[in-house]
């Protein structure tokens, strides 16, 4: 036996001993961890049980970085607070350039480890509405070879990916993606569904939004049809937004009684404190860097559901939506954010 696979089977025989399986389809991030050397520090970010969260703990994230930044300063109560999110399982956004090596990079990493690797392909034509996130391919063919790229990055390796984060609510705003391109669009979705399903140990699921953007489901279902949905595993909820576990619990049995039963996952990295009550005065871009947000539930397949496939940390919690409330750009690591996430959360 290597010495890397003796390492991971300690780590998992640790963890183990200080997570509880039986809470774990309940528990808010508590941050637990066996190997930190006093609870504040990186220390050797390991894995989760793989019963409970069989997805990938990368110990180099950017989150793990700020831990040990952090600690070095003396900083240990912030150290501690972003070790919440630095021992969760997180999606790695598969980048627009040279997508095969980094795929490649994750995937090994993540199956040396005896887990899955967590993906985002999110690179579309006529990407997010000319927004923060605006972008993608260049034209179909692009977008076809960048998805053949990201296929022979994974491999055989073990893997889940989400499609292409909100790119089918978006053909449902007017005036979004031109209309001379939605058929495109649906033929690409469909096409990415059909070249990662092709892979030996891939599961897909199509991103399909959240319960407060395309309020009537019924109207999903066309759209998740052509995309491909027959041909994948089922379909993401929640991406990058703040509803809460409960309504997309209940808005995705609606889906899924719609689109042949279907199982789900959502996205629960920052949905603790639910969205941003409106009031009676409308806030402007409730989904951007809003305020007084929270970590939820920690990733698990344990979700107490066999509709619910799990839940899963798809956006990764301190990365900024946008240049907005003061943040940085789309994508981009924002400290003082992650902080008030896992601060809010303790106090959950």
């Amino acid at each position: 036996m290597s010495h890397s696979h003796r390492t991971h089977r300690i780590r998992r025989r640790l963890l183990r001993v200080c997570c509880a399986p039986a809470a774990a389809a309940a528990l808010l991030v508590t941050g637990c961890s066996a190997m930190a050397d006093d609870g504040s520090g990186a220390g050797d970010i390991g894995q989760r049980p793989e019963r409970l969260a069989p997805h990938w703990v990368d110990p180099d994230s950017v989150a793990a970085r700020q831990v040990d930044k952090l600690h070095e300063k003396g900083e240990r109560g912030k150290a501690a607070l972003l070790r919440r999110i630095a021992e969760q399982p997180v999606a790695r956004w598969v980048p627009d350039k040279e997508p095969r090596s980094e795929v490649e990079r994750v995937t090994r990493a993540a199956a040396d480890a005896d887990r899955r690797a967590l993906l985002v392909v999110y690179n579309l034509p006529h990407r997010d509405c000319g927004q923060y996130s605006r972008g993608g391919a260049q034209s179909a063919q692009a977008y076809r070879d960048w998805i053949a790229e990201v296929a022979a990055g994974i491999g055989d390796r073990p893997a889940t990916v989400v499609v292409e984060p909100d790119a089918i609510p978006h053909l449902l705003v007017p005036g979004c993606t031109p209309r001379e391109f939605h058929g495109e669009r649906y033929e690409l979705l469909a096409h990415a569904v059909k070249e990662l399903k092709k892979l030996p140990d891939t599961d897909v699921y199509l991103d399909a939004g959240n319960p407060d953007w395309v309020r009537d489901p019924g109207g999903l279902v066309e759209p998740l049809r052509r995309a491909g949905i027959a041909e994948a595993d089922g379909f993401a909820l929640n991406v990058s937004n703040y509803q809460t576990t409960e309504s997309n619990e209940a808005y995705g049995k609606r889906v899924s009684g719609m689109v042949g039963g279907k199982p789900f996952v959502i996205d629960t990295s920052r949905n603790g404190n639910g969205p941003v009550k409106e009031g009676p005065k409308k806030v402007d871009k409730t989904w951007c860097n809003p305020a007084g947000r929270a970590l939820g539930e920690a990733p698990t397949v344990r979700t107490g559901d066999r509709q619910v496939a799990a839940y899963l940390w798809v956006k990764q919690p301190g990365d900024s939506d946008g240049e907005c409330r003061g943040g940085p750009r789309a994508g981009v690591w924002w400290t003082a954010y992650a902080l008030e996430l896992a601060r809010n959360a303790a106090r959950n």
